[in-house]
């Protein structure tokens, strides 16, 4: 079964149950629920009967609650590999405290993608990311990064940014990298209480971090730092950016529990939002309407200068931060004008030195591929 015109990669909310109770998590954990085999079995034969490559994230609550269900969904589909001509690449975005030598080993040998999350130092980590106890975790991952990196040398870490602890961003970000992190994705939880005082605060903090990247590209030291590295693409790439930046439900879908589709991670449990079920496939009709509808430019961006750059195409973010996909966060706003100044003049300072780690990153297309070639090279050298 094909569902919808054109290949889909999936996300499966394996369950809305956590060993966390992180402050800022938007995940309703009010009636938990958790995917069978069979759901996530079914998701397997829609990416095998499009004969090419699938990618499928394991996503939670905490997908490790689930390891039983990623074993035979993984098993699965390298059996559907052997019968057809599919292919599936997987990844696990896990809070970490569940990691041990038995699924890093399944990781290796499954070519497993790890997507850690940690907010940085202690006292950030431990200010929003605690137990169902309220305590923070900070020391307990300790150990579990260790044992990640030894084995996923090149996995990266996301982090989340709150008012409460964007003081602490540029350190959080230092620490990250010294524990061996090259791959930080950092965002805001855009519905914090951010105020004048804490959005100059993550100004000056952004400011630092940019001094700190500057630093590292000009030893040419392997660092990928999210957001920079998308707001310097969005110059280079112009009016194309917003096009290639949010698909909303065309090329990506997320699969709830119970099997309904939704077009993005923010929008399970939304019965508006419903766009078919992995058992019967997608209403294209409705897909379509609400791509559309995501497309639409917004009243309030028509005359903005930055528009091409900002994420306000992003129909999940809105959705968090509004309610709707079709309205602005003024929050949202002042973080893209601050963080684009900021990105940019790096990005100058950069190309002025003519860098050759800046210049073949952001002007070779081949770059990534490149790239990707050499952390595996890499990687299969330190095992």
């Amino acid at each position: 079964m094909a569902l919808g015109d054109g290949r889909l990669h999936y996300t499966l909310h394996l369950t809305n149950n956590c060993n966390l109770s992180c402050n800022y998590c938007y995940v309703n954990k009010k009636d938990i629920s958790t995917m069978s085999i069979g759901v996530a079995k079914k998701v397997v034969e829609a990416g095998a009967s499009e004969n090419g490559s699938t990618n499928i994230a394991f996503f939670g609550g905490e997908p490790l609650l689930c390891k039983d269900t990623i074993y035979q969904a993984v098993e699965y589909a390298r059996w559907k590999e052997r019968q057809s001509n599919c292919r599936f690449h997987f990844k696990v975005v896990t809070n970490g405290l569940l990691l041990d030598e038995e699924f890093i080993e399944f990781s290796r040998r499954e070519h497993i993608f790890i997507v850690l999350s940690h907010d940085g130092i202690k006292e950030a980590h431990d200010k929003n990311r605690v137990d169902i106890n309220g305590k923070g975790t900070f020391d307990c991952l300790s150990e579990k990064i260790s044992l990640l990196l030894s084995s996923h040398p090149y996995a990266p870490v996301m982090m989340v940014v709150n008012p409460d602890t964007a003081s602490y961003f540029s350190e959080s970000i230092k620490y990250l990298y010294k524990r061996g992190f090259k791959y930080i994705i950092s965002s805001l939880n855009f519905t914090g209480c951010w105020t004048e005082d804490t959005l100059d605060a993550l100004k000056r903090e952004y400011q630092k971090i940019a001094e700190f990247y500057y630093e590292k590209t000009l030893l040419e030291d392997k660092f990928y730092l999210e957001p920079f590295e998308t707001k310097i693409s969005s110059h280079i790439k112009g009016e194309n950016y917003c096009i290639e930046n949010c698909t909303f439900g065309k090329k990506q879908v997320s699969v709830s529990p119970d099997g309904f589709i939704y077009p993005c991670v923010q929008f399970i449990g939304e019965d508006a939002f419903v766009i078919g079920h992995i058992a019967s496939g997608i209403d294209e009709v409705k897909q379509n309407a609400l791509f559309r509808a995501n497309q639409e430019e917004k009243e309030s961006c028509i005359e903005c200068k930055i528009r091409t750059r900002c994420n306000h195409y992003c129909g999940c973010l809105n959705k968090q931060t509004t309610g709707h996909i079709d309205r602005i966060s003024p929050v949202l706003c002042a973080h893209e004008r601050m963080l684009l100044s900021i990105a940019d003049r790096l990005a100058h300072k950069l190309f002025k030195k003519r860098n050759a780690m800046f210049i073949q990153k952001h002007y070779n297309d081949i770059y990534p591929f490149l790239s990707m070639i050499e952390d595996s090279i890499l990687s299969k050298g330190k095992s």
